[in-house]
């Protein structure tokens, strides 16, 4: 499907681990019960994209939160948030083996994801994965979050990859989009978003439920 496929630029939550609903669950219980916002679940679940800043900015407004205070409350998601779903923590089905042929294949890989440096820590640490990843960028590494391209373009650069030579993996519209302004095809894996909701980018290759798909086996090919 690519030409001298060089890279894999892995999103993080949703994409390696099923953990986005245990962030909604904290979220809708920040937003509404901390914070006193009225919004439904599902509109909360319409928010989940990007930088905590970000997030909360956009529901709030910009004039709500004072950088301190919302560094006090992105440290309190966070533990939450690691305090509910640790004895959860997995990698999604058939990933580990994925991960393992790709670095047999001597594929680059790489992590690109809006999530703060302290949950990509939680994650790599716990499940053991620092050999598989030398180059990881989280939301603190970026001024432009997703849809822009610069988690990306910065992952494969430091990888020493072109766009062309990458494949994105994404669980998400806005992670899509971003694969697609980067220039760089992407595969979907479908544990929180539907199909139909990316009907309108033509940079996706293929939509998973988990990674023992065997169209995975035709990558690069």
């Amino acid at each position: 499907m690519i030409n001298n496929l060089k890279a894999f630029l892995f999103d993080l939550n949703g994409t390696m681990i099923d953990d986005m609903e245990y962030h909604l669950d904290v979220w809708f219980d920040v937003i509404t019960n901390d914070l006193g916002g009225t919004l439904t679940k599902a509109e909360v679940r319409a928010q989940m994209y990007g930088k905590n800043d970000e997030v909360l900015t956009r529901i709030f407004g910009e004039a709500r939160f004072k950088e301190f205070d919302f560094e006090a409350i992105s440290k309190a998601k966070e533990e939450r948030y690691q305090q509910i779903y640790r004895p959860h923590l997995d990698l999604i089905h058939g990933l580990f083996d994925f991960l393992e042929t790709a670095k047999e294949k001597k594929i680059k890989m790489a992590i690109g994801s809006a999530a703060p440096p302290i949950n990509i820590d939680f994650v790599l640490d716990n499940l053991n994965l620092r050999d598989y990843f030398p180059v990881v960028v989280s939301g603190g590494d970026v001024t432009e979050s997703k849809p822009h391209p610069e988690v990306f373009l910065k992952a494969a650069h430091l990888l020493g990859v072109a766009p062309e030579y990458c494949i994105v993996f994404e669980d998400a519209p806005k992670g899509v989009e971003a694969a697609a302004n980067a220039g760089m095809k992407c595969v979907v894996v479908t544990t929180m978003h539907t199909i139909e909701e990316f009907q309108s980018y033509s940079n996706v290759l293929m939509f998973i439920n988990d990674y023992t798909d065997h169209r995975l086996l035709t990558l690069g090919t």
